[in-house]
């Protein structure tokens, strides 16, 4: 085989491949289905934030009422952004009361 075929070859092979990655890109979301809405009155016992990454590109919401369903919220509704806000607000970070170390 020549060196111009095994050149021509390569680049077709390389060019299957970047095709079959875009193609996966995104599909491997957790949230196949997304609410559109907050029942009132829903008792939101855990919230989840999954950023986007090269497996799924939409940053993903999941909560987790009282009686232990899990759903998707759409991130885009301003029902949600203020949940999220409010969440934010609330939290607090947990910090050591006092400082070890383990080096001797």
């Amino acid at each position: 085989m020549s060196g111009i075929m095994k050149v021509f070859l390569l680049l077709a092979v390389m060019v299957c491949i970047s095709k079959a990655q875009r193609k996966f890109t995104g599909v491997m979301c957790l949230c196949q289905r997304l609410r559109n809405r907050i029942s009132p009155g829903t008792k939101i016992t855990d919230i989840q934030i999954y950023p986007a990454t090269i497996f799924c590109d939409k940053v993903e919401i999941v909560v987790t009422n009282k009686s232990g369903r899990r759903y998707c919220l759409n991130p885009k509704l301003k029902a949600v952004q203020k949940l999220m806000a409010s969440t934010m607000e609330t939290s607090t970070t947990a910090r050591p009361t006092e400082l070890t170390s383990t080096l001797y």
